[in-house]
Protein backbone atom coordinates (compact mmCIF):
# COMPACT_ATOMS: atom_id res chain seq x y z
CA UNK A 1 0.00 0.00 0.00
CA UNK A 2 1.31 3.36 -0.99
CA UNK A 3 1.64 5.93 1.92
CA UNK A 4 1.77 8.33 -0.35
CA UNK A 5 -1.86 10.92 -0.74
CA UNK A 6 -3.35 14.09 -0.90
CA UNK A 7 -6.54 14.75 1.23
CA UNK A 8 -8.49 17.46 1.68
CA UNK A 9 -10.32 16.41 5.58
CA UNK A 10 -9.88 18.77 7.52
CA UNK A 11 -7.75 20.69 4.63
CA UNK A 12 -5.86 20.34 2.24
CA UNK A 13 -2.95 17.80 3.16
CA UNK A 14 0.43 16.82 1.33
CA UNK A 15 1.01 12.93 3.15
CA UNK A 16 3.88 11.07 2.52
CA UNK A 17 7.85 10.84 2.35
CA UNK A 18 9.63 13.24 1.06
CA UNK A 19 6.48 16.13 0.34
CA UNK A 20 8.85 18.86 2.04
CA UNK A 21 10.14 19.06 -1.21
CA UNK A 22 6.81 20.79 -2.34
CA UNK A 23 7.18 23.79 0.38
CA UNK A 24 7.69 26.49 -2.04
CA UNK A 25 4.77 25.53 -4.03
CA UNK A 26 2.65 24.94 -0.96
CA UNK A 27 3.60 28.50 -0.09
CA UNK A 28 2.54 29.42 -3.75
CA UNK A 29 -0.79 28.11 -3.14
CA UNK A 30 -1.59 29.39 -0.30
CA UNK A 31 -0.68 32.74 -1.41
CA UNK A 32 2.50 33.71 0.58
CA UNK A 33 5.41 34.98 -1.14
CA UNK A 34 7.60 36.61 2.15
CA UNK A 35 7.22 33.31 4.55
CA UNK A 36 8.50 33.92 8.01
CA UNK A 37 9.71 30.05 9.53
CA UNK A 38 8.16 29.70 13.04
CA UNK A 39 10.07 26.83 14.87
CA UNK A 40 11.01 26.19 18.13
CA UNK A 41 14.89 27.10 19.44
CA UNK A 42 15.81 22.94 19.31
CA UNK A 43 14.82 22.55 15.82
CA UNK A 44 15.91 25.94 14.51
CA UNK A 45 19.84 24.30 14.07
CA UNK A 46 18.71 21.08 12.78
CA UNK A 47 19.42 19.34 9.18
CA UNK A 48 15.52 19.39 8.42
CA UNK A 49 14.89 23.11 9.07
CA UNK A 50 18.07 24.42 7.36
CA UNK A 51 17.05 22.04 4.77
CA UNK A 52 13.35 23.81 4.23
CA UNK A 53 14.72 26.77 4.71
CA UNK A 54 17.03 26.54 1.56
CA UNK A 55 13.58 24.67 -0.31
CA UNK A 56 12.13 28.39 0.38
CA UNK A 57 15.30 30.37 -0.64
CA UNK A 58 15.97 28.74 -3.61
CA UNK A 59 12.56 29.01 -4.81
CA UNK A 60 12.99 33.01 -3.97
CA UNK A 61 10.79 33.01 -0.92
CA UNK A 62 13.58 34.27 1.47
CA UNK A 63 15.19 32.76 4.14
CA UNK A 64 13.76 34.06 7.61
CA UNK A 65 13.20 32.09 10.59
CA UNK A 66 11.91 32.84 14.37
CA UNK A 67 12.45 30.34 16.84
CA UNK A 68 12.41 32.30 20.35
CA UNK A 69 9.28 29.69 20.91
CA UNK A 70 9.18 27.92 24.43
CA UNK A 71 8.38 24.17 25.29
CA UNK A 72 5.26 25.66 26.55
CA UNK A 73 4.88 28.82 24.17
CA UNK A 74 3.23 31.95 25.66
CA UNK A 75 2.17 35.97 24.89
CA UNK A 76 5.67 36.96 24.84
CA UNK A 77 6.70 34.57 22.58
CA UNK A 78 3.62 35.86 20.47
CA UNK A 79 4.62 39.48 20.96
CA UNK A 80 8.28 38.77 20.20
CA UNK A 81 7.02 37.16 16.99
CA UNK A 82 4.61 39.44 15.51
CA UNK A 83 7.32 42.24 15.42
CA UNK A 84 9.34 39.62 13.11
CA UNK A 85 6.97 39.34 11.20
CA UNK A 86 5.60 43.03 10.78
CA UNK A 87 9.73 44.20 10.34
CA UNK A 88 10.20 41.23 7.54
CA UNK A 89 7.34 42.58 5.58
CA UNK A 90 5.91 39.09 5.81
CA UNK A 91 3.06 38.07 4.33
CA UNK A 92 2.18 34.56 5.86
CA UNK A 93 3.72 31.72 7.99
CA UNK A 94 5.43 28.35 7.69
CA UNK A 95 4.64 26.52 11.55
CA UNK A 96 7.27 23.95 11.49
CA UNK A 97 7.73 21.32 14.36
CA UNK A 98 5.94 20.43 17.19
CA UNK A 99 3.00 21.70 18.96
CA UNK A 100 4.80 24.22 20.67
CA UNK A 101 6.21 25.80 16.72
CA UNK A 102 2.78 24.66 15.09
CA UNK A 103 0.79 26.46 17.79
CA UNK A 104 2.59 29.67 18.18
CA UNK A 105 3.34 30.14 14.34
CA UNK A 106 -0.33 30.18 14.20
CA UNK A 107 -1.07 32.41 16.29
CA UNK A 108 1.27 34.90 15.06
CA UNK A 109 0.06 34.63 12.01
CA UNK A 110 -3.69 35.19 13.00
CA UNK A 111 -2.29 38.46 15.55
CA UNK A 112 -0.53 40.35 13.27
CA UNK A 113 -2.96 42.00 12.19
CA UNK A 114 -5.26 42.39 14.89
CA UNK A 115 -5.85 45.60 17.02
CA UNK A 116 -7.00 43.89 20.11
CA UNK A 117 -4.90 42.16 22.56
CA UNK A 118 -4.27 37.91 22.86
CA UNK A 119 -6.43 37.30 25.42
CA UNK A 120 -9.55 38.90 24.10
CA UNK A 121 -9.57 36.19 21.18
CA UNK A 122 -9.60 32.91 23.96
CA UNK A 123 -12.38 30.37 23.46
CA UNK A 124 -14.80 31.65 25.62
CA UNK A 125 -18.35 32.07 23.97
CA UNK A 126 -18.12 34.09 20.56
CA UNK A 127 -15.06 35.50 21.28
CA UNK A 128 -13.51 34.61 18.15
CA UNK A 129 -15.85 37.20 16.16
CA UNK A 130 -13.88 40.07 17.62
CA UNK A 131 -11.18 38.92 14.77
CA UNK A 132 -10.35 41.23 11.95
CA UNK A 133 -10.91 38.20 9.03
CA UNK A 134 -9.32 39.77 6.44
CA UNK A 135 -6.62 40.52 8.43
CA UNK A 136 -4.99 37.18 9.30
CA UNK A 137 -2.04 35.76 7.03
CA UNK A 138 -2.07 32.60 5.38
CA UNK A 139 -0.46 29.50 7.27
CA UNK A 140 1.38 26.20 5.68
CA UNK A 141 1.81 23.56 8.23
CA UNK A 142 4.64 21.32 8.29
CA UNK A 143 4.78 18.79 11.48
CA UNK A 144 8.00 17.36 12.62
CA UNK A 145 6.13 15.18 15.29
CA UNK A 146 3.72 12.77 15.74
CA UNK A 147 1.23 13.73 18.38
CA UNK A 148 -0.87 17.01 18.65
CA UNK A 149 -2.22 17.51 15.51
CA UNK A 150 -2.20 20.87 15.96
CA UNK A 151 -1.48 20.93 11.94
CA UNK A 152 -5.12 20.51 11.27
CA UNK A 153 -5.95 22.37 14.32
CA UNK A 154 -8.26 25.51 14.75
CA UNK A 155 -7.00 26.99 18.07
CA UNK A 156 -3.81 27.27 19.65
CA UNK A 157 -2.76 26.29 23.56
CA UNK A 158 -1.04 29.65 24.57
CA UNK A 159 0.16 29.93 28.63
CA UNK A 160 0.09 32.98 29.98
CA UNK A 161 2.91 33.35 31.50
CA UNK A 162 1.67 35.95 34.36
CA UNK A 163 -1.09 33.53 35.85
CA UNK A 164 0.55 30.21 34.50
CA UNK A 165 -2.52 29.02 33.09
CA UNK A 166 -2.65 27.48 29.61
CA UNK A 167 -5.51 29.35 27.33
CA UNK A 168 -7.18 28.11 24.55
CA UNK A 169 -7.19 30.94 21.46
CA UNK A 170 -9.67 29.94 18.37
CA UNK A 171 -10.96 31.54 15.02
CA UNK A 172 -11.60 28.78 12.24
CA UNK A 173 -8.93 30.52 9.98
CA UNK A 174 -6.08 28.61 12.38
CA UNK A 175 -6.69 25.71 9.89
CA UNK A 176 -3.47 25.69 7.65
CA UNK A 177 -4.14 26.29 4.43
CA UNK A 178 -1.94 23.37 3.14
CA UNK A 179 -0.35 20.83 5.46
CA UNK A 180 2.82 18.92 4.41
CA UNK A 181 3.03 15.77 6.42
CA UNK A 182 6.23 14.26 5.73
CA UNK A 183 7.68 11.13 7.99
CA UNK A 184 10.88 11.54 7.30
CA UNK A 185 11.15 14.82 8.82
CA UNK A 186 10.32 12.64 12.11
CA UNK A 187 12.81 9.98 11.68
CA UNK A 188 15.47 9.46 14.70
CA UNK A 189 13.04 11.76 16.63
CA UNK A 190 14.07 10.41 20.20
CA UNK A 191 12.19 7.88 22.16
CA UNK A 192 11.19 10.68 25.01
CA UNK A 193 9.30 12.27 22.52
CA UNK A 194 7.99 9.55 20.06
CA UNK A 195 6.61 7.98 22.96
CA UNK A 196 5.12 11.09 24.62
CA UNK A 197 3.84 12.46 21.60
CA UNK A 198 2.25 9.35 20.30
CA UNK A 199 0.69 8.79 23.46
CA UNK A 200 -0.39 12.33 23.44
CA UNK A 201 -2.37 11.66 20.00
CA UNK A 202 -3.77 8.13 21.69
CA UNK A 203 -5.06 10.57 24.51
CA UNK A 204 -6.97 12.59 21.72
CA UNK A 205 -8.13 9.71 20.34
CA UNK A 206 -9.58 8.15 23.94
CA UNK A 207 -11.03 11.41 25.17
CA UNK A 208 -12.92 11.93 21.84
CA UNK A 209 -14.26 8.65 21.93
CA UNK A 210 -15.21 8.61 25.45
CA UNK A 211 -16.92 12.23 25.20
CA UNK A 212 -21.03 12.08 25.41
CA UNK A 213 -21.37 14.63 23.05
CA UNK A 214 -22.79 13.90 19.30
CA UNK A 215 -20.27 13.39 16.70
CA UNK A 216 -20.30 10.41 14.55
CA UNK A 217 -17.24 11.11 12.40
CA UNK A 218 -15.63 12.03 15.16
CA UNK A 219 -16.20 8.35 16.43
CA UNK A 220 -14.86 6.54 13.83
CA UNK A 221 -12.03 8.44 13.33
CA UNK A 222 -10.83 7.74 17.41
CA UNK A 223 -11.62 4.18 16.75
CA UNK A 224 -8.92 4.30 13.97
CA UNK A 225 -6.30 6.39 15.31
CA UNK A 226 -6.63 4.27 18.58
CA UNK A 227 -5.69 1.27 16.47
CA UNK A 228 -2.84 2.90 14.27
CA UNK A 229 -1.25 4.07 17.66
CA UNK A 230 -1.30 0.54 19.53
CA UNK A 231 0.02 -0.83 15.96
CA UNK A 232 2.86 1.92 15.09
CA UNK A 233 3.91 3.31 18.18
CA UNK A 234 5.65 0.14 19.64
CA UNK A 235 7.31 0.34 16.48
CA UNK A 236 8.06 3.55 15.63
CA UNK A 237 9.62 3.74 19.46
CA UNK A 238 11.57 0.39 18.94
CA UNK A 239 13.01 1.76 15.64
CA UNK A 240 12.83 5.33 15.24
CA UNK A 241 13.73 4.47 11.13
CA UNK A 242 11.06 2.88 10.54
CA UNK A 243 9.45 5.08 8.11
CA UNK A 244 6.07 3.19 7.49
CA UNK A 245 5.26 3.75 11.63
CA UNK A 246 6.43 6.92 11.07
CA UNK A 247 3.94 7.85 9.01
CA UNK A 248 0.85 5.95 10.38
CA UNK A 249 1.69 7.85 14.00
CA UNK A 250 1.40 11.01 11.64
CA UNK A 251 -1.86 9.73 10.06
CA UNK A 252 -2.74 8.94 13.81
CA UNK A 253 -2.10 12.35 14.93
CA UNK A 254 -3.84 14.21 12.67
CA UNK A 255 -6.93 11.63 13.26
CA UNK A 256 -7.08 12.48 16.76
CA UNK A 257 -6.84 16.33 16.65
CA UNK A 258 -9.82 15.97 13.80
CA UNK A 259 -11.70 13.53 16.37
CA UNK A 260 -11.52 15.44 19.37
CA UNK A 261 -14.30 18.33 17.81
CA UNK A 262 -16.41 15.77 19.91
CA UNK A 263 -14.45 17.05 22.74
CA UNK A 264 -11.55 16.26 25.37
CA UNK A 265 -11.47 15.42 29.30
CA UNK A 266 -10.54 15.01 32.32
CA UNK A 267 -6.69 14.27 31.05
CA UNK A 268 -6.34 17.43 29.64
CA UNK A 269 -7.86 19.58 31.99
CA UNK A 270 -5.36 18.10 34.33
CA UNK A 271 -2.55 18.33 31.95
CA UNK A 272 -3.04 21.72 31.26
CA UNK A 273 -2.57 23.44 34.60
CA UNK A 274 -0.17 20.92 35.38
CA UNK A 275 2.20 21.90 32.14
CA UNK A 276 1.53 25.65 32.74
CA UNK A 277 2.81 25.70 36.10
CA UNK A 278 5.63 23.03 36.06
CA UNK A 279 6.45 23.11 32.57
CA UNK A 280 6.27 19.40 32.01
CA UNK A 281 6.14 17.45 28.52
CA UNK A 282 2.06 17.51 27.57
CA UNK A 283 1.61 14.04 25.63
CA UNK A 284 4.03 12.65 28.56
CA UNK A 285 1.79 14.30 31.54
CA UNK A 286 -1.19 13.22 29.21
CA UNK A 287 0.09 9.73 29.52
CA UNK A 288 0.78 9.58 33.60
CA UNK A 289 -3.07 11.19 33.97
CA UNK A 290 -4.88 8.45 31.67
CA UNK A 291 -5.07 5.41 33.75
CA UNK A 292 -6.73 7.27 36.69
CA UNK A 293 -8.75 9.12 34.75
CA UNK A 294 -10.16 5.90 32.74
CA UNK A 295 -11.10 4.41 36.20
CA UNK A 296 -13.13 7.72 37.28
CA UNK A 297 -14.99 7.62 34.13
CA UNK A 298 -15.83 3.93 34.51
CA UNK A 299 -18.90 3.87 35.36
CA UNK A 300 -19.79 5.56 32.16
CA UNK A 301 -17.44 4.79 29.45
CA UNK A 302 -17.39 0.80 30.25
CA UNK A 303 -18.64 -0.38 27.20
CA UNK A 304 -17.73 2.12 25.03
CA UNK A 305 -13.97 1.06 26.24
CA UNK A 306 -15.34 -2.49 25.65
CA UNK A 307 -16.26 -1.63 21.75
CA UNK A 308 -13.08 0.08 21.36
CA UNK A 309 -11.22 -3.10 23.20
CA UNK A 310 -12.75 -5.43 20.36
CA UNK A 311 -12.14 -3.33 17.80
CA UNK A 312 -8.26 -3.31 18.82
CA UNK A 313 -8.40 -6.93 19.58
CA UNK A 314 -7.92 -6.27 23.16
CA UNK A 315 -9.03 -8.91 25.40
CA UNK A 316 -10.88 -8.41 28.52
CA UNK A 317 -12.90 -5.62 27.51
CA UNK A 318 -12.73 -2.39 29.56
CA UNK A 319 -9.93 -3.97 32.25
CA UNK A 320 -7.86 -5.66 29.32
CA UNK A 321 -8.06 -2.11 27.45
CA UNK A 322 -6.37 -0.35 31.15
CA UNK A 323 -3.92 -3.57 31.36
CA UNK A 324 -2.79 -2.76 27.93
CA UNK A 325 -2.79 1.14 28.22
CA UNK A 326 -0.31 0.29 31.46
CA UNK A 327 1.34 -1.95 29.61
CA UNK A 328 2.32 0.68 26.91
CA UNK A 329 3.20 2.89 29.29
CA UNK A 330 5.38 1.19 31.12
CA UNK A 331 7.28 -0.17 27.98
CA UNK A 332 7.78 3.23 26.79
CA UNK A 333 9.18 4.46 30.15
CA UNK A 334 6.35 6.48 30.94
CA UNK A 335 6.53 7.86 34.64
CA UNK A 336 3.88 6.79 36.45
CA UNK A 337 4.00 10.01 38.50
CA UNK A 338 4.21 13.68 38.76
CA UNK A 339 6.52 13.04 41.30
CA UNK A 340 9.15 10.47 38.66
CA UNK A 341 8.52 13.37 36.36
CA UNK A 342 10.03 15.40 38.49
CA UNK A 343 7.51 17.61 40.13
CA UNK A 344 7.90 18.12 43.14
CA UNK A 345 5.44 19.22 46.00
CA UNK A 346 2.68 20.82 43.18
CA UNK A 347 0.05 22.78 44.89
CA UNK A 348 -2.93 20.56 44.30
CA UNK A 349 -5.54 23.55 44.98
CA UNK A 350 -4.16 25.66 41.80
CA UNK A 351 -4.15 22.81 39.52
CA UNK A 352 -7.62 21.26 41.05
CA UNK A 353 -9.08 25.35 40.37
CA UNK A 354 -7.09 24.78 36.78
CA UNK A 355 -8.56 21.80 35.70
CA UNK A 356 -12.33 22.77 36.85
CA UNK A 357 -12.11 25.78 34.81
CA UNK A 358 -10.63 24.37 31.34
CA UNK A 359 -12.47 24.17 28.60
CA UNK A 360 -12.01 20.49 28.46
CA UNK A 361 -13.94 19.37 31.44
CA UNK A 362 -16.68 19.89 29.44
CA UNK A 363 -16.01 17.00 27.41
CA UNK A 364 -15.61 14.61 30.33
CA UNK A 365 -17.64 11.54 31.08
CA UNK A 366 -18.38 12.20 34.42
CA UNK A 367 -18.88 15.46 35.58
CA UNK A 368 -16.07 16.54 37.55
CA UNK A 369 -15.89 18.23 41.08
CA UNK A 370 -13.40 19.62 43.29
CA UNK A 371 -13.21 16.31 45.25
CA UNK A 372 -13.24 13.84 42.04
CA UNK A 373 -10.07 16.14 40.57
CA UNK A 374 -8.52 15.96 44.17
CA UNK A 375 -8.85 12.27 44.17
CA UNK A 376 -7.41 12.05 40.63
CA UNK A 377 -4.24 14.09 41.76
CA UNK A 378 -4.23 11.90 44.70
CA UNK A 379 -3.42 8.78 42.15
CA UNK A 380 -1.15 10.64 40.39
CA UNK A 381 1.44 12.75 42.10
Amino acid sequence: MSLIANWSYPTAIRFGAGRISEIADACKVAGISRPLLITDRGLASMEITTKTLDLLEVAGLGRAIFADVDPNPNEKNASAGVAAFKAGGHDGVVAFGGGSGLDLGKLVAFLSGQTRPLWDFEDVDDWWTRANVDAIAPIVAVPTTAGTGSEVGRASVITNSVTEEKKIIFHPKFLPSVVICDPELTIGMPHFFTAGTGLDAFAHCVEAFCSPHYHPMSQGMALEGMRLVKEYLPRAYADGNDIEARAHMMSAAIMGATAFQKGLGAIHALSHPIGAMYHTHHGTTNAICMPAVLQLNKPVIENVIEQAANYLNIQGGFDGFCDFVDDMNASMGIPKTLTDLGVQNPDIDRIVAGALSDPSTGGNPVELTAQNVRALLDKIV
